[in-house]
C-alpha cells in the first residue's frame, strides 16, 4: 500500500498557488484514448487537488481551466470542454458550498454561451459569503489580454480627463486588472513537464515561485501536491532584494 504523505505545516503554506493543469490530452494519447478521456481523468484530479487544498487551509488556490488560446482547438475537443465544465459547476459548487469554499471566475465572458455566463454568475453568488478557500478558476482567460484591456480602459479614462496618467502605479494597475482582490500566486505549479506560462497570470507571476512536475495533470495527485508545497517551503524569497549574510 502505498505510503499517504503527511499535509504541510500549515505556518508554511503559501497564500496563493496557481496551476497550470496540463497534460490531460497527452495522457489519454499515451493509454491509446481519446483526448476526452484526459479531461474527464482531468476532472477528477481538479476535484483531488481543491480539496486537499481547503483540507490543509490554503487561503487562495487559482486553476487554469481554459485559456483564450484554448478555442483553436477542434471543435469537437472544445465542445466537450465546455460540457465538462457545465457539469463541474454544475455538480461541484453544492459541495464547495457545503465545505465553505468561495468560487471565483476570472477570464473573457463574452465568448462563452449564455448559459455558462449564468453558472458562473450564479456560482460566485451562490458562494460569495464562504470563508474558506478562495478557488478562482481562469475560464477564457489570457493574460496579455487581461494586461491590454486593462490599458485600454485606463487610456479611455485618461483621453476622457477622469483619469490623471501620474496616478498609473503598478499597484493601481493591479486593481484594474481580473485578479484585483486576490493576492499575487506565491507558487506556480505546472505539469507534464513543460516549462512556460502559457499566457498565465504574466503579471501577477512576477515573483511567484515556480514548480514544474514531469507528470501529466491526471496522474497528479495529493502526494504530489504536498510534495511540491514542501518545495516551495524550502524556497528563499528574496523579491529582489539580497539576504543580510550576502551584504554581510
Amino acid at each position: 500500500m502505498a505510503k499517504t504523505a503527511p499535509p504541510p505545516d500549515k505556518a508554511s503554506l503559501p497564500n496563493h498557488v496557481a496551476i497550470v493543469m496540463d497534460g490531460n490530452g497527452r495522457w489519454a494519447s499515451k493509454r491509446m484514448m481519446p483526448r476526452a478521456a484526459g479531461h474527464v481523468a482531468g476532472v477528477s484530479t481538479v476535484r483531488t487537488i481543491v480539496r486537499a487544498a481547503n483540507d490543509i487551509g490554503l487561503p487562495n488556490l487559482t486553476l487554469y481551466a481554459f485559456s483564450s488560446e484554448n478555442w483553436k482547438r477542434p471543435i469537437t475537443e472544445v465542445s466537450h470542454l465546455m460540457g465538462l465544465f457545465r457539469a463541474y459547476v454544475r455538480e461541484d459548487v453544492s459541495q464547495l458550498l457545503e465545505n465553505n469554499v468561495r468560487v471565483r471566475f476570472i477570464g473573457n465572458r463574452s465568448r462563452a454561451s449564455e448559459d455558462i455566463v449564468a453558472l458562473m454568475k450564479e456560482s460566485e453568488q451562490r458562494t460569495a459569503a464562504c470563508t474558506g478557500l478562495n478557488l478562482t478558476l481562469a475560464f477564457d482567460y489570457g493574460s496579455q489580454e487581461e494586461i491590454a484591456a486593462a490599458a485600454r480602459d485606463m487610456a479611455r479614462e485618461a483621453a476622457k480627463g477622469e483619469l490623471d496618467p501620474e496616478k498609473i502605479t503598478t499597484d493601481f494597475f493591479a486593481s484594474r486588472l481580473s485578479t484585483a482582490g486576490t493576492p499575487d500566486p506565491d507558487l506556480v505549479i505546472r505539469t507534464s513537464g513543460e516549462y512556460r506560462l502559457s499566457n498565465f497570470l504574466l503579471w501577477q507571476s512576477a515573483y511567484s515561485e515556480f514548480v514544474f512536475v514531469d507528470k501529466a495533470w491526471p496522474d497528479f495527485t495529493r502526494e504530489d501536491f504536498f510534495e511540491a508545497l514542501d518545495t516551495f517551503a524550502q524556497r528563499e524569497r528574496r523579491f529582489g532584494a539580497v539576504t543580510p549574510e550576502a551584504v554581510a
